[in-house]
């Protein structure tokens, strides 16, 4: 297995060695955890839209996570219940909360050496919860406070982690995660606003379009920041400008790419991975690329190419991340981590 070096700038100790098993590990475990939580918001945001009559908007999660195929070979239509189902509690399904709960604690079982107990004590009792979860828990009537839950447990996570994970270079690979997979979401929520939920010109600017696009702001837990600097502006692209370009917004992806080349960067500089360096200049064309176009140039030029292009090049950064750092199949690896990169690619 690779090893990759471990240095503690401010302590005299030798560097340690690192296996490139824990540096994936704990990219994918951010990654896992966040996918959780997006899903989780999604779907609670959906309950509450369709609830209020606003349509049907059940088919867009299955749309945003490539499941169009898997899920009607299974499923004739696209209920709440059958789509709850689907992605909350169907271990079938790669991409359901109850499998993303299993490889999260799969590989942080992988990282125990290395992560907190406080860490692992919470992702074993939040991995029970889920397993514990049974068809009356998921009912549309009931499903907001159990998304509720769940969004609670994966930032008690967020929490833990931060506090508790020591900041050497497995931390720096879970952080690239973590900014990776909100990049990637980020880009996928908005694609499938545009170019799916509202097809018809003739309902822009309707109380249908502006209840879709808040329920966007708020699947992306953005509708409270954007309120406070946009209150009076709620156009397609003000809303598009703010999710990809706001440099003060967590979820943005532009705020996400930043973090992203400083978690690289880091691994560079202070660990000296010289492998990183094609990373980041993919990375720095794509800030540049994001940065030179405004929200109205990108949609007229077309947004959904541009996001299509965006998502294209975060699988060539994953990639590339993979490639040099544990590229190298072994009996260890984890089925897990194929899940997450058929998942990825889709």
């Amino acid at each position: 297995m690779t090893q990759l070096m471990t240095i503690d700038p401010i302590s005299s100790a030798p560097p340690q060695a690192l296996l490139s098993r824990y540096a994936e590990s704990a990219m994918w475990l951010a990654r896992y955890m966040e996918r959780i939580e997006n899903l989780a918001r999604l779907i609670d945001v959906t309950e509450t839209f369709v609830r209020s009559g606003a349509g049907n908007g059940w088919q867009a999660i299955i749309q945003i996570n490539a499941d169009e195929e898997t899920f009607f070979s299974i499923h004739g239509e696209a209920t709440a219940e059958r789509v709850i189902g689907f992605y909350v509690t169907d271990r079938d399904n790669p991409n359901s909360i109850a499998s993303l709960a299993r490889y999260a604690r799969e590989n942080a079982r992988a990282l125990r050496p290395l992560i907190s107990t406080e860490m692992w004590t919470q992702l074993n009792i939040f991995t029970q919860l889920i397993r514990d979860l049974k068809a009356e828990d998921i009912r549309p009537t009931v499903i907001t406070a159990l998304c509720a839950r769940i969004k609670q447990e994966c930032q008690t996570h967020t929490g833990i982690t931060e506090g508790t994970f020591y900041r050497d270079q497995s931390a720096a690979f879970y952080q690239a995660g973590k900014h990776l997979e909100r990049a990637d979401q980020i880009t996928r929520l908005i694609d499938i606003k545009y170019h799916t939920l509202l097809p018809s010109s003739v309902e822009v600017g309707s109380q249908v379009d502006i209840g879709q696009w808040t329920s966007v702001l708020r699947s992306a837990a953005g509708y409270h920041a954007y309120m406070r600097v946009m209150a009076n502006d709620m156009r397609p692209s003000s809303i598009v400008g703010f999710l990809l370009k706001s440099e003060a917004f967590p979820r943005s992806l532009t705020t996400n790419l930043r973090h992203l080349h400083s978690n690289i960067s880091r691994l560079r500089t202070d660990y000296k991975l010289r492998a990183t360096g094609d990373i980041l200049e993919e990375l720095e064309f794509l800030r540049a690329s994001l940065y030179d176009q405004s929200a109205e140039e990108i949609i007229v030029r077309g947004l959904h190419e541009f996001l299509d292009w965006v998502q294209c090049r975060l699988l060539d950064i994953q990639t590339s991340i993979a490639q040099a750092f544990w590229s190298v199949p072994s009996e260890e690896s984890s089925d897990a981590s194929e899940a997450a990169q058929t998942q990825f690619q889709n």
